[in-house]
């Protein structure tokens, strides 16, 4: 970084305001260094809380500060080189004498007096949303150690359970908490309150120091090579922090409630301080009156005063949204030769759609000079970073979204881009507001998504008075004759030949996706560099970026040159999870896109057969760990009889859903939003689909069963999912997946989303498969169907075969399927007699504009009579015989009549396709 000083000194002040909390991990875990004593018999923690904690009443108040101090000289051997004279903007590290040094500027952020000091401060109170007389009270707060609940043994408020689209009730009493234990699929999931919430300081303290010594041995397995680049290592130890303190509590002195974690509050904090100072920095302000404005902003003698209204109303920020558009069709494009490639295509064009996103947020934050963490947001295709509100930033922002376009046109012809948009704003504006008061915050949250609304409409710039770059100049030359349109996607010029088919051609950007469909099954890392490293190496570069696979350590670890040199610009580790309790983290940083396949596992002759006549019987060698095709997948619910006969539909089922309302929930949910609210929120809600969803389709069991992982994750993030697997499996994994989402958001019946399930016969284009399944989403999205003119739908529910139901509802129905069985198999009940029931769904669903229909049930019992009559003969004893037809038709018309098409009408179709398609041959 030395031929990048304005990046190294953001980076230095990123690493300050990131770990300004660091004590509050420290102090709750009671660490032993504390108590060291000096020569002259101080104690060292004593002597630190002199130096940096504040006083009130002649006490020392928000202690953490002190050990702020005390953990960051412990973690200086596993941090980047900090030691030496250029550490601008702060003063060397071991002159601790000087009030400027990266450590005081941390550990002051209770008491600043410098203008680094007050940088640190600011974007402390602005990420929790502080008024002035809040932070005054918050300040002034005891840490409760004598309380019955202290900062020891509250446990985190969960987002989620809070979130209200209708009024917010006082008092209200949260009952879940997120459980203190590292990040890991298990621990995303909130508990009962009286579960861990208990007031034994001695055991949540021994909690904390199995934390903390978690999180030091982690640290030290960042590789040490890439401590040369601090951006580097900063994108690596963001990971570490949000795995080891994602449920740590950041605030609980106080009225504050503990609901934000410490990572989501050191990330932000972080991104807001590095804005302020590069704003003041790159406008060569003159720092003895920012001094001044920011002492104003928070001084009660103060208030009203012209500078400290200009120091609220000035626009210091600029917040920068970029919205990945048209990932349907990138995801969808077909050619000729899609449907060969389909799973693989799949693949590697969803994990395209993250990198794209990823590397544009890169490429931003890079030219704009700004460490990782001033990417605040980044989930589904949309990033948010926050950066100095200056003409060269915002000019900086235009230039880049020129490459963007330039990139965009070339390899996807218009169909697909992302967009950015910039939106200037004051520390005004990041104030949560008063309680009973219009949420400075809120407005700004409306004003983002109205302009990011806006962005998805200028594409390209079109609509701009800049002439965007020429469409379609120059297109058809591009076509060689002999080559032309790409196999894969049918519309880009053809580049070159297939890797082993010397007669089929593609695009570059078809046959990288190929190959990144192939390495993602194969390699567990991503590297991103300036220069090619020829290892596993995608042809096309990405925004200037080149992009290269690699599997585990061993093979990671060799290009730790790299990262000396300023070539390895990031290292992603995108392993799946690999266990319901490990934590998340191996080393590297880590993002979560990366999709579930499924694979063969140990076959024996039996799973064989299923897959019999798709491949050449004598060469059919399924060995585990090979991928398996959406071909067969299709097969992957049928069932066997004793007699080796196999018997149940051979079909995919796709699946698609997305958070209901979820504008509003942002806008609208939270009584008090913050900056660090909504980061919170926004990483909180992706998780449940980024992290969660890809474990459950590989580990997740059912009575003792592996029933999901036949399923193919296309993609899943941000809110929404799309995954393709078995039919019948998929209509269980629905189930599933709302079941563990309504746990997953604390029960809130505010949080729900809605889904639509597509049954499809094997082989169908794979753009016909997603426009069924958006069908189906669109239809759910519009349940109820019959809902008074001029109201909104409720959503909330689920589409399957044709039928729109509540989630409620099709639990239900689905447990129908189950009596269905059991009755099929006490009665004998044919398939033409249970397909007839089919019609009298329709008609029982239309009683009400049909009159006529209500027929359906004389039709029901004439037909159920003809059936039992045809099962039960008659004997001697005709009076019996006719008893047990009244009987057996009585609980007929009882299950199916009354409990089924009674209740569902047309939905009761659900069951019964459902139990008639796992009975085909």
């Amino acid at each position: 970084m030395t031929d990048q000083p304005r990046l190294a000194a953001s980076s230095r002040v990123a690493l300050a305001a990131y770990l300004h909390d660091l004590g509050k991990f420290a102090e709750r875990a009671r660490i032993g260094e504390a108590k060291e004593q000096f020569a002259d018999g101080t104690v060292r923690v004593e002597l630190e809380k002199q130096l940096h904690c504040p006083s009130f009443n002649g006490r020392h108040t928000h202690i953490h500060a002190a050990y702020t101090a005390i953990g960051f000289d412990l973690l200086e051997q596993h941090l980047p080189d900090l030691v030496g004279e250029d550490m601008a903007p702060f003063a060397p590290w071991r002159d601790r004498n000087a009030d400027d040094s990266i450590i005081n500027a941390a550990a002051r952020h209770h008491r600043p007096g410098t203008y680094l000091q007050w940088i640190v401060a600011t974007a402390d109170r602005l990420a929790s949303g502080f008024e002035r007389e809040e932070f005054d009270t918050y300040n002034a707060a005891p840490d409760e150690e004598t309380q019955k609940l202290n900062h020891y043994t509250k446990r985190q408020l969960t987002l989620l359970e809070q979130i209200r689209l209708q009024a917010h009730q006082n008092g209200e009493v949260p009952k879940f908490r997120y459980p203190l234990a590292p990040l890991s699929p298990n621990s995303l999931f909130p508990v009962r309150a009286e579960e861990h919430e208990r007031p034994d300081n001695a055991a949540a303290q021994r909690l904390y120091a199995k934390l903390w010594e978690g999180f030091k041995t982690a640290l030290g397995q960042i590789p040490q090579t890439h401590r040369s680049s601090l951006p580097l290592w900063l994108d690596h130890f963001d990971c570490l922090w949000q795995t080891f303190t994602h449920a740590i509590p950041a605030a609980t002195a106080g009225q504050v409630k503990p609901e934000v974690s410490l990572y989501d509050h050191s990330r932000t904090t972080a991104a807001l301080a590095v804005a302020l100072w590069r704003y003041h920095s790159d406008c060569a302000h003159d720092l003895g009156a920012v001094h001044d404005s920011f002492r104003a902003l928070w001084d009660r003698q103060r208030e009203g005063s012209d500078i400290a209204r200009e120091a609220w109303k000035e626009e210091k920020f600029l917040l920068i949204q970029g919205d990945f558009f048209g990932i349907q069709d990138f995801i969808f494009a077909t050619g000729g030769e899609t449907q060969r490639r389909a799973a693989k295509l799949l693949r590697g064009r969803s994990f395209y759609v993250s990198l794209l996103t990823e590397l544009a947020a890169l490429r931003l934050l890079e030219t704009l000079d700004l460490p990782p963490t001033s990417q605040v947001v980044n989930a589904a295709g949309k990033f948010l970073i926050l950066a100095p509100n200056t003409p060269e930033a915002r000019e900086t922002v235009t230039a880049v979204q020129a490459e963007f376009d330039r990139w965009f046109l070339q390899h996807t012809h218009g169909q697909s881009g992302i967009g950015l948009a910039m939106l200037p704003a004051r520390a005004r504006d990041f104030q949560a507001g008063k309680r009973g008061e219009e949420s400075p915050f809120r407005a700004l949250t409306k004003r983002l998504f109205e302009q990011l609304e806006e962005t998805k409409l200028r594409r390209f710039g079109l609509c701009s008075g800049t002439p965007a770059p020429p469409l379609f100049q120059g297109f058809l030359d591009a076509f060689d004759s002999n080559k032309g349109a790409c196999a894969v996607d049918g519309r880009s010029p053809a580049k070159a030949a297939l890797e082993g088919e010397e007669n089929l051609f593609v695009s570059d950007l078809a046959a990288d996706q190929i190959k990144t469909g192939h390495w993602l099954a194969t390699q567990q890392r991503v590297l991103i560099t300036a220069q090619t490293l020829d290892h596993h190496t995608l042809d096309l570069p990405i925004f200037g970026y080149r992009v290269n696979f690699t599997e585990g350590e061993d093979d990671t670890g060799r290009f730790g040159r790299e990262a000396k040199t300023g070539n390895l610009r990031r290292c992603w580790d995108f392993s799946l999870p690999a266990s319901f309790d490990a934590p998340l983290w191996n080393g590297y940083a880590r993002r979560y896109i990366n999709a579930y396949v499924p694979r063969f596992h140990a076959v024996n002759e039996w799973e064989a057969e299923r897959y019999r006549g798709m491949e050449n019987p004598a060469t059919f060698d399924p060995h585990p760990d090979e991928i398996k095709t959406l071909n067969h997948l299709a097969r992957d619910d049928r069932q066997v009889d004793p007699n080796g006969h196999w018997y149940g539909q051979e079909a995919l089922m796709t699946l698609k859903g997305d958070v209901d309302d979820l504008g509003l929930i942002f806008q609208k949910g939270l009584e008090r939003p913050s900056f660090a609210k909504m980061a919170a929120l926004s990483r909180q809600m992706n998780a449940f689909f980024a992290v969660y969803l890809p474990w459950l389709c590989a580990h997740g069991e059912e009575d003792g069963v592996k029933r999901y992982r036949n399923t193919y994750t296309v993609f899943a993030g941000g809110d929404d999912f799309f995954l393709i697997g078995p039919w019948h499996s998929t209509l269980r994994l629905a189930q599933r997946m709302k079941k563990d989402f309504a746990r997953y958001v604390a029960d809130n019946p505010e949080i729900h989303f809605s889904a639509g399930l597509s049954m499809t016969k094997p082989g169908l284009p794979i753009r016909q498969l997603a426009a069924l399944a958006e069908e189906g989403l669109e239809a759910a999205k519009s349940y109820p169907p019959s809902r008074p003119p001029d109201t909104s739908p409720t959503k909330n529910a689920v589409s399957c075969f044709g039928q729109a139901v509540s989630w409620s509802d099709f639990d239900a129905i689905l447990a129908q399927e189950t009596v269905l069985e059991r009755l099929a198999g006490e009665f004998g009940l044919s398939t033409g007699y249970l397909y007839g029931l089919l019609h009298l769904t329709d008609m029982a669903a239309q009683v009400s504009q049909r009159p006529e229909n209500a027929l359906w049930h004389a039709y029901f019992a004439y037909r159920t009579r003809r059936m039992l009559e045809s099962r039960v003969k008659g004997g001697e004893d005709r009076e019996a015989t006719e008893r047990k037809r009244r009987t057996l038709q009585s609980e007929l018309a009882l299950e199916i009549a009354n409990k089924g098409i009674a209740q569902f009408g047309a939905a009761y179709k659900i069951a019964l396709f459902t139990y008639l398609y796992q009975q085909r041959d």
